[in-house]
């Protein structure tokens, strides 16, 4: 129960940023907005706004949608002759089905938007005020028989770039080893004022990650320690520390990408997809070590929840910019039916998938063997 409060923290962050995009884009084109909910089920709490717009909080806090003037649920209808035929002309300016195709498409958009840039400026944040870790990364020990000492890395290696990914700090090369997808991972290493390349095939073990959870993780066999024993965290100014976030939301962008292709493939390791209640736990965890943790886990999960909802599954925002796609090559929307046809689709995938990583968190907890 004490991870409950900072995971109902997060989510509601998180997912009120999201909503905020859809909200603020909607609103700069004219469209009407009746309900923005932060939650599902029974409302809790809630008013109205001058604009006539139902803010509200609900039991169920895995989620939130903003509800335009006018659709029958929180998606939108295509049939634009019978919702002439409903609504004066005043009321049809507010209709989000009858804007143009591109602001609809803005307006969709721009909530997996608004994650990133919650992203973007959670790091900056941090990496201005507390500084990123810039401490050049050296082979400390290769652990004999180990896939390192069988590709030959050797003590005091300085590890200059792992799959063609820059090594700018010390806990980078766990987390490029961890996310690589390449059977053998590329290391560049400095020895003697000369970059070698070298390839190490890692191994798959069961580990703990910082946190002390159960994860399978690629080993290779090294230990590192700080390039002359010296720590070294910069503070940037706004210029480089926005430079650095970018290139942090792209690498977990890309990295995430690049997994979820792996487990579509099925050379990932499926066991490491959560959901709400490993989210929950890891939250709570990373909490207990101050604000900036707890910062920096909100950054993350709102990448995840941005590009998640990009994905072109109906229901979530990248279903409905797929079928904005369909409308833009048919020169028409794709009749309700069909749009009906493809929720259904989209729910029973969605549900698939919450069941998939329930079972994996349930299991994580060690309720299911």
């Amino acid at each position: 129960m004490s991870y409950l409060a900072p995971f109902i923290i997060l989510i509601t962050v998180v997912v009120f940023i999201h909503e905020y995009g859809h909200y603020y884009v909607a609103k700069k084109y004219g469209v009407g907005v009746s309900d923005f909910s932060i939650g599902f089920g029974k409302e809790i709490i809630g008013w109205h706004d001058k604009f006539g717009t139902r803010w509200k909080i609900c039991w169920i806090p895995l989620g939130g949608y903003v509800k335009f003037f006018g659709d029958r649920n929180v998606f939108s209808e295509a049939e634009q002759a019978e919702i002439l035929k409903k609504y004066s002309i005043e009321e049809q300016k507010k209709l989000f089905v009858l804007k143009p195709l591109y602001q609809r498409s803005l307006v969709v958009a721009a909530g997996p938007i608004a994650n990133f840039i919650l992203a973007f400026f959670i790091f900056t944040f941090i990496y201005m005020f507390t500084g990123k870790d810039m401490t050049p990364a050296v082979i400390y020990e290769v652990q004999n028989d180990s896939p390192a000492y069988i590709a030959g890395l050797k003590r005091n290696d300085r590890i200059i770039s792992i799959d063609n990914k820059n090594v700018e700090s010390i806990l980078q090369v766990s987390t490029f080893i961890s996310t690589s997808t390449s059977e053998s991972i590329k290391f560049t290493v400095l020895r003697n004022d000369q970059n070698i390349i070298l390839y190490v095939r890692p191994k798959l073990t069961d580990s703990e990650d910082s946190l002390g959870n159960k994860i399978k993780k690629r080993m290779v066999g090294i230990k590192l320690a700080p390039f002359n024993n010296e720590i070294n965290n910069v503070k940037f100014g706004p210029t480089k520390a926005a430079y650095h976030s970018i290139k942090e939301v792209w690498f977990v962008t890309i990295t995430s990408l690049k997994y979820i292709g792996s487990i579509i493939t099925g050379s990932g390791d499926s066991t490491q997809l959560g959901g709400p209640i490993r989210i929950a736990k890891i939250t709570g965890q990373v909490a207990e070590f101050g604000v900036i943790p707890f910062l920096s886990i909100m950054a993350y999960i709102s990448i995840s929840l941005g590009l998640i909802n990009l994905f072109p599954i109906p229901m979530l925002d990248g279903g409905h910019l797929m079928f904005y796609l369909f409308e833009k090559i048919l020169g028409r929307p794709l009749k309700q039916r069909t749009q009906e046809g493809f929720f259904r689709i989209g729910l029973f995938l969605l549900f698939s998938l919450m069941f998939f990583a329930t079972f994996n968190d349930l299991k994580d907890l060690g309720l299911i063997q």
